[in-house]
This record gives C-alpha cells, sequence and structure tokens, in this order.
C-alpha cells in the first residue's frame, strides 16, 4: 500500500511517489488558479504561453509544453483545487482521471510505475499523476491533509504532512500574519 500508518504512532506515511505527484497538483494550483496568495491579490496566468512561463519558473520540464497542454493544465488546476477546499468534488476527480487516460503502467529503464499512458502528452501525463496522487491520498482515508490556507487573504493550498494532520497554512508568513491579526483583535476588544 502506498499510504500506511505506522504501527507504533498511526502516523500516515507518504511514499515518495504519490508526495512527489501531490506537490505537482498544489504547484498546479498555486501556480495556475490561486487569486489571493500571503495577503496580495494575484493574476493567475490567462494565457497558454503566460501558464507554460509561470511553471517553467518552478517547474523547469514545463517548457516543454505546448500551449494547449498549458490551457488542459489549468482547466484541470481548477478541478483539483476543490479537493483542497474540503468540498471535494470526487465525480470531478473520477472524470478528471477517464477523461486524461490515468492508467497505471510500467515504462522507462529502469521501469517506473506511472500513472498515464507512454504517449501521453505532458500535459496529459501530469494531470493523470497529479490526480492519481491525490485519489490514492484521498482513497485511503487521508483526504484530511489536503488543505488550503486559513489566513486571511491568501488561497494556496498544500500537503499536510505534519504527524498530527494539524496544518492550517501555507507557510511561516501566513502563520505570523493570522497570528498578528488575532492577537491585534485581542488588544482592540480589551
Amino acid at each position: 500500500m502506498t499510504i500506511d500508518g505506522w504501527r507504533i504512532t498511526g502516523q500516515s506515511q507518504i511514499d515518495s511517489y504519490v508526495g512527489e505527484n501531490a506537490e505537482l497538483a498544489v504547484l498546479m494550483v498555486n501556480t495556475l488558479v490561486v487569486t489571493h496568495a500571503h495577503g496580495r491579490r494575484v493574476e493567475p496566468p490567462a494565457t497558454g504561453e503566460e501558464r507554460r512561463a509561470a511553471l517553467a519558473v518552478v517547474r523547469p520540464s514545463a517548457a516543454r509544453l505546448d500551449l494547449a497542454d498549458a490551457d488542459t493544465l489549468a482547466a484541470a488546476a481548477a478541478v483539483l483545487r476543490s479537493l483542497f477546499a474540503r468540498d471535494a468534488r470526487l465525480s470531478a476527480l473520477n472524470d478528471l482521471l477517464i477523461r486524461h487516460a490515468a492508467v497505471p503502467n510500467l515504462h522507462g529503464d529502469p521501469p517506473r510505475l506511472a500513472f498515464h499512458r507512454l504517449e501521453a502528452s505532458l500535459g496529459d501525463a501530469w494531470i493523470a499523476q497529479a490526480g492519481t496522487a491525490l485519489a490514492m491520498i484521498i482513497g485511503v482515508g487521508q483526504g484530511r491533509r489536503l488543505g488550503s490556507c486559513e489566513a486571511g487573504g491568501c488561497d494556496l493550498v498544500f500537503v499536510d504532512t505534519t504527524r498530527n494532520a494539524s496544518r492550517r497554512f501555507c507557510g511561516l508568513s501566513c502563520q505570523n500574519r493570522a497570528k498578528a491579526t488575532a492577537y491585534r483583535a485581542r488588544r482592540g476588544s480589551t
């Protein structure tokens, strides 16, 4: 099994394969869909060229994407976004997996497990891999580990790998902003 509770602490272990592809889903959502990050409005890239360039900044292999694939990734990222927001549309994820032919197979030398056809475009491969990783996390009862930042003005998503699945913020800057806001609210009410 890919995700398994450890025998003594019960902490879930996400293996590197699922973790790598779940982070791909995070990258796609945060780069192509999010409109607020760290308390500021951000404009998601609007064209295939802008999307490819934005993805290439954080994942150099994105430079090989064709423009249609970049647009397809943006549409898929919108579907994946719902899984992190806890309003999981599992039927939409299932449809996405079917549409992009997420099928387990081995290819490469040495053989590596993949969830896309060998001849799949880079965009379809990324969607199949990311969608399958999220489906595996949800399918073993760990969907609560898919989170969205709780700080005001931030829509960034993350995969919670903490021991007790208690992560609430995308990073330290949002955590500090939220704590400062709560402190000012308490100080103002006394």
